[in-house]
């Protein structure tokens, strides 16, 4: 890494390694885990959710939670199926180019592709040693993480911040090739490495005067995304729509909800949008990582957050659900680190 880069990271917290950026969230964690008398309290945060959505979820057991109205067409790929098998599943379900493959256990946003051509499918089955999904490219213009939780014993549920995300995306000038135009911005520079991979030459073409390229469709920090505040955006129709919508979600209380849509307008009334993901108790409130922010007010956020997490938690317990035992929070532990080191392969 170059000098200039090390110095942005340096002065722009929201590329600090997540370890140093929660260094007040491990003594309030640990504070719960004596309260609760366990490790694990997490796991009852959603019932309906393996370890609550923390690690190890599977995205396709979320998905069937959730209306199918709510959510883009997706199928589950076991390991080891084949191209002509992943054909007749694309066929019978009627999805067509281009469609967003991605782990059916996520890793921030790692292995998640936008597949364009039949090569580019074929190039995927080829390396992926693990199951992964199939889903329907959402054409809407606009996403946005949206953050919910809601206490068991209230009826209504509060959204807690929105995060609005500018994709990777570049405008030619009719003089600079693709890899300079990456060059003049750091976010976009620290994804030069990646994105020489994915694309090889084509980042030495000239993009026209004007012309637009979205070189990393789909919303994720580590992959140049950027995160802007829109919590001012949070009004009371709003957070009744989405009240009215989670309670259709058996057993969702906390998370994150990643949710592509038309307008503002349109999503007060519930119309013209789809739930790309829900995250669950390991969810950011990632409106933290606004520019603008400090990381005093990020420390403010998750604090806040991690509190509800705890709450929604001890309520849970009351009403049935458990915590996840030592031995078997270890045992899960253990998959997530053989898994991770897995995908990183990819």
């Amino acid at each position: 890494m170059n000098l200039r880069l090390a110095w942005h990271k340096l002065t722009h917290w929201e590329y600090w390694p997540y370890q140093v950026v929660y260094t007040p969230i491990y003594f309030q964690y640990l504070y719960y885990a004596l309260r609760t008398r366990s490790f694990f309290y997490f796991n009852a945060s959603n019932p309906t959710i393996r370890n609550g959505g923390f690690f190890m979820e599977s995205k396709k057991e979320i998905y069937d939670l959730i209306p199918e109205a709510y959510y883009p067409k997706t199928v589950l790929i076991k390991s080891g199926t084949s191209l002509e098998e992943v054909n007749d599943v694309i066929i019978k379900n009627k999805i067509e180019f281009p469609f967003i493959t991605k782990p059916d256990i996520g890793l921030r946003g790692t292995a998640v592709k936008k597949i364009d051509t039949e090569e580019d499918l074929i190039n995927y089955t080829s390396k992926a040693n693990f199951d992964f999904l199939i889903q329907e490219f959402i054409s809407y213009p606009n996403e946005i993480g949206l953050f919910y939780v809601k206490l068991p014993n209230q009826i209504n549920g509060k959204i807690t911040g929105i995060v609005s995300k500018e994709f990777l995306i570049i405008k030619g000038n009719g003089k600079n090739s693709i890899k300079e135009l990456l060059l003049k911005d750091p976010r976009y520079e620290f994804q030069l490495g990646v994105l020489q991979k994915e694309y090889g030459d084509k980042l030495n073409q000239i993009l026209p005067e004007n012309e637009s390229l979205n070189l990393v469709p789909y919303g994720n920090h580590c992959r140049g995304t950027k995160f802007i505040d829109f919590s001012h955006y949070i009004t009371p129709r709003l957070e009744e729509t989405f009240t009215q919508i989670c309670n259709q979600i058996n057993g969702f209380y906390y998370g994150r909800m990643d949710i592509m849509f038309d307008s503002f307008e349109k999503l007060e009334e519930g119309k013209n949008f789809q739930i790309v993901e829900i995250n669950g108790a390991i969810s950011e409130p990632t409106h933290i990582y606004d520019p603008n922010h400090s990381l005093l007010f990020g420390w403010k956020e998750l604090i806040r957050h991690f509190h509800y997490l705890y709450k929604i938690s001890k309520h849970n317990k009351k009403n049935g659900a458990t915590y996840l035992s030592f031995k078997d929070g270890v045992s899960e532990l253990k998959k997530h680190n053989q898994f991770y080191n897995r995908i990183l392969k990819f």
